[in-house]
């Protein structure tokens, strides 16, 4: 199965694919890297690993719906079969959506439903909360609002920052991420009547990981 990835800094999750396809753990041809800044450095890390690399800068498109659309025509020439955001930070709007639906995952640093959008970390501890994590979730047009897939729980522990924190759940989503996409390169996951199914059941909730 070929996948690009998305990208928009350092690609940490980028690294665990890379480290997971080499290894021989995930049956994925990772055919791309796609970034919407020259500069990240993940793009490095692609190219360290002989993965072709390509960069559609969004500054250079007025609407977010040119940008989508420039983004579909650089995939549609490597042909992917699923489309993997790691830390890709756009709004992505129907253009790229609906082109890709149903073979677009997303990782999102919170417990989702629990904090959407930005700052999750801080909001976490703001909360008091006790366990905190990551989920892997199919992407839709409601952000941060498809349908879950897995999620890594970390505790949240006396003293944490934002920082501490977040380092944390990293080191749980280079776990989880590749294992979704492994299940999906199996035929065992897939995006349908606006749910998740695994081996031919409906993911009344996420497969947990702690």
């Amino acid at each position: 199965m070929r996948a690009a990835v998305l990208i928009s800094g350092s690609g940490t999750n980028l690294q665990a694919f890379i480290d997971r396809t080499q290894a021989g753990e995930l049956d994925l041809d990772l055919c791309l890297v796609l970034s919407n800044k020259p500069d990240a450095a993940g793009l490095e890390r692609a190219r360290n690993a002989g993965i072709e690399v390509e960069c559609v800068e969004h500054r250079d498109y007025p609407a977010r719906e040119d940008f989508d659309a420039a983004l579909v025509a650089t995939l549609d020439r490597y042909h992917p079969d699923l489309v993997i955001l790691a830390g890709f930070m756009r709004i992505l709007t129907p253009v790229f959506i609906d082109h890709f639906a149903g073979a677009i995952l997303n990782i999102h640093p919170s417990l989702l439903p629990k904090y959407p959008g930005l700052d999750t970390h801080q909001r976490a501890l703001d909360a008091g909360d006790k366990w905190h994590g990551s989920t892997v979730h199919f992407v839709t047009e409601e952000l941060d609002g498809g349908p879950p897939v897995i999620q890594g729980r970390v505790p949240v522990k006396a003293g944490d920052t934002a920082t501490t924190l977040a380092a944390r759940v990293l080191t749980v989503e280079h776990r989880i991420y590749p294992e979704a996409a492994a299940l999906y390169a199996a035929g065992r996951l897939e995006y349908r009547d606006g749910h998740a199914w695994l081996d031919d059941q409906i993911l009344d909730k996420p497969l947990q990981y702690t």
